[in-house]
């Protein structure tokens, strides 16, 4: 019979073990705390580029929505949070009819913020910001209009 297999060494492996984890716990007690003021720091708070808060669309450079109402976004978004409206419009001087966007609705309260949408958009006419106070006290105020 091996000592840790005995009484006394399971006595012996159990304080050690006790040690191990009130060094752990020890150690977090004097390392430096990090607390962030909020809000009082809301002016000098970096929020990291990578943080997805809330969909927009991002104007071109003359100043219009990208999107070209493809309804990719809508069909990737697995929980229904996008939703287009779109019109069929047929240009009179080529004859050619394509979809003109009346419509791009958001419901940031049902989005899960798994960038599906960005990645499907094929205009990049979509992307998350870094606006990350979206706290209200009416679900209605969380579903967005998000075209022009």
């Amino acid at each position: 019979m091996k000592f840790r297999d005995t009484y006394i060494g399971k006595i012996f492996n159990g304080t050690r073990s006790l040690l191990t984890g009130l060094g752990v716990t020890l150690k977090e007690f004097f390392t430096k705390k990090v607390t962030e003021q909020y809000p009082e720091n809301r002016k000098t708070l970096k929020i990291s580029d990578r943080h997805r808060a809330m969909l927009y669309m991002p104007l071109d450079e003359n100043g219009n929505n990208k999107c070209i109402a493809c309804g990719l976004c809508q069909s990737a978004c697995p929980n229904g949070t996008i939703t287009v409206k779109t019109k069929t419009v047929t240009d009179e001087e080529t004859g050619k009819s394509k979809k003109v966007l009346l419509e791009y609705t958001y419901d940031l309260g049902c989005c899960m913020f798994c960038q599906l949408c960005v990645n499907a958009c094929p205009k990049d006419a979509i992307a998350f910001n870094n606006h990350f106070e979206n706290a209200v006290f009416d679900r209605s105020k969380l579903v967005l209009k998000l075209n022009k």
